[in-house]
């Protein structure tokens, strides 16, 4: 089982996350989990209302993302999910499920800005943007992953992450 490697794709809001990571996982043939589907309502309500989410909040949704990843782990089954994963405290729960190789897409506050504009159908409201990058941790080189310019195309970004991770799983 310690061969088992799970990819989070994290960022903040409007970085990329779920489209690039639906295609890593394509690539990798891997089961797929978009993090926000497990947010609980009032966690979603509170965002949509355009307040901020507190590490309380954070915490059940943080573990049942642990859990997710420690049934893919005791399943064999590496995987791919999308989470925010903003603090590094956050991403030692996630560390508690299994091997994890951190993807975190990076982008300027305007691209960003833009692209949650410009998004229909997402309960997380552009004005929650400064928020989480002031709560954004970036990786520490002692932390399993890399940070990539997220400005490319999805397609172009999955393939270098699936590329990266191959090469680095031993798969």
């Amino acid at each position: 089982m310690a061969d088992v490697q799970h990819v989070v794709v994290m960022g903040v809001s409007g970085s990329g996350k779920t489209t690039v990571a639906r295609l890593v996982a394509d690539r990798l043939q891997r089961p797929f989990l978009e993090a926000d589907d497990l947010h609980p309502a009032a966690n979603v309500a509170k965002m949509a209302a355009g307040t901020p989410l507190t590490d309380v909040d954070r915490a059940p949704w943080l573990r049942s993302l642990r859990d997710w990843l420690a049934a893919q782990t005791s399943a064999g089954e590496p995987s791919v999910l999308t989470c925010s994963a903003l603090k590094v405290a956050y991403r030692d729960v996630l560390r508690e499920g299994g091997p994890v190789v951190f993807v975190h897409l990076n982008l300027t506050a305007e691209i960003l800005a833009q692209r949650m504009g410009q998004r229909t159908g997402h309960f997380m409201p552009p004005t929650l943007l400064a928020s989480q990058l002031a709560t954004l941790e970036p990786l520490l080189p002692t932390e399993a992953g890399f940070t990539l310019d997220a400005t490319g195309s999805a397609d172009e970004l999955s393939a270098r992450i699936a590329d990266r991770v191959l090469a680095t799983s031993g798969v």
